[in-house]
């Protein structure tokens, strides 16, 4: 059997750069990486399951010694900055309180969201839930990926599909998904959609190019693992 690696794990440092991007003495290290994983856990439970659904990918975090500043890639930027900036204002406070630090928030949008592993995948999860076809889907989203410029995906959902009741795996692809190839974009996402008759996997691989072939809406940044040590062709 082939082993299995994460997409994104496998290029980390290499074509892809770090999600949380500081450094921390020993002491600190394990309080900044659940304080990292909680405020990820809020940002998406406030913009991404409760109204107004911002359709948010990415939740980037920086930090100094100063302030914490948290990068927010969405498909939806004004559902996140709100009527004269009053949304992006009150979650600056919320987190401010989280977390006790100066928090600025940057907000990235995502040009092209349909092939967006991670907006595709929470897209099939919400149609799943409301008991949408999966193999109609599943169909649609491959074909407005490629139609919008992918060189490939892959869609693997496993569960009871169909409220069956012994569980299976099914899996759909179009175009070529380069998984060993360092060079090659391979964006990748899992979501689960909770259905009545319990929860279904949603796996998401879409292959985008090669790195420095298409533009990159990634932030500028000076920080800590905020760039990638090779992204030239060998």
């Amino acid at each position: 059997m082939g082993q299995k690696t994460h997409p994104f794990g496998f290029r980390v440092g290499i074509t892809e750069t770090h999600k949380s991007r500081w450094f921390a003495p020993k002491a600190l290290f394990g309080e900044l990486l659940v304080e990292d994983y909680r405020i990820r856990k809020y940002v998406d439970k406030r913009l991404n399951r409760t109204p107004p659904f911002a359709a948010v990918s990415d939740i980037l975090l920086e930090r100094t010694r100063e302030e914490l500043t948290v990068i927010i890639r969405t498909a939806r930027p004004g559902q996140v900055v709100g009527q004269k900036g009053s949304e992006v204002e009150s979650l600056t406070r919320d987190l401010q309180a989280l977390t006790g630090r100066k928090v600025v928030i940057k907000i990235i949008e995502i040009k092209n969201p349909e092939i967006d592993a991670t907006l595709i995948g929470e897209t099939i999860a919400e149609q799943m839930k409301k008991r949408g076809n999966f193999r109609r889907v599943l169909k649609q989203r491959c074909e407005s990926a490629m139609q919008n410029g992918a060189k490939g995906i892959r869609i693997q959902i496993s569960g009871r599909l169909g409220g069956a009741e012994m569980s299976r795996t099914f899996d759909t692809r179009m175009g070529s998904i380069p998984l060993s190839t360092l060079q090659a974009n391979v964006d990748y996402a899992l979501c689960e959609s909770r259905t009545t008759y319990g929860i279904i996997g949603v796996k998401v691989w879409v292959y985008k190019g090669l790195f420095g072939d298409h533009e990159d809406d990634s932030v500028q940044t000076e920080a800590a693992g905020g760039r990638a040590r090779a992204r030239g062709r060998r």
